[in-house]
């Protein structure tokens, strides 16, 4: 995995939960409006297993997520990018918005490389 400073380290282990509480959220309302949840508890489910391995990765935490459960978790969050691409297209340039999607992306990529360096071992 790359080097990564302490600061991106904190910083995205802050996006991504916040993306969980988002997440977390949206769950809450779409079940409450008898809304279909599957693709939020997927999505839900795999960013908390990408800020796991980031965590086991620079943290040495445990984690009990099975290779099967690393690979559902990379699908999904490699399908996230086009949509925080469309987004961070649109954002101005400088407006806090686009400082988030940024974070947001750099952590996604960080699970995903943390995930592939656990996938391998």
């Amino acid at each position: 995995m790359e080097e990564v400073s302490n600061l991106d380290k904190l910083e995205s282990i802050k996006s991504l939960q916040s993306t969980i509480s988002k997440l977390e959220n949206a769950l809450s309302q779409m079940t409450n409006n008898g809304v279909n949840t599957t693709l939020v508890k997927k999505r839900l489910k795999a960013v908390y297993i990408g800020l796991a391995m980031l965590e086991n990765v620079w943290n040495q935490s445990p984690h009990y997520y099975t290779q099967e459960d690393l690979a559902e978790a990379r699908n999904v969050i490699t399908g996230l990018f086009p949509s925080i691409g469309n987004s961070y297209a649109k954002s101005k340039t400088g407006s806090p918005q686009r400082r988030l999607l940024e974070r947001r992306i750099k952590a996604l990529e960080l699970s995903i490389q943390a995930i592939d360096e656990l996938s391998i071992k």
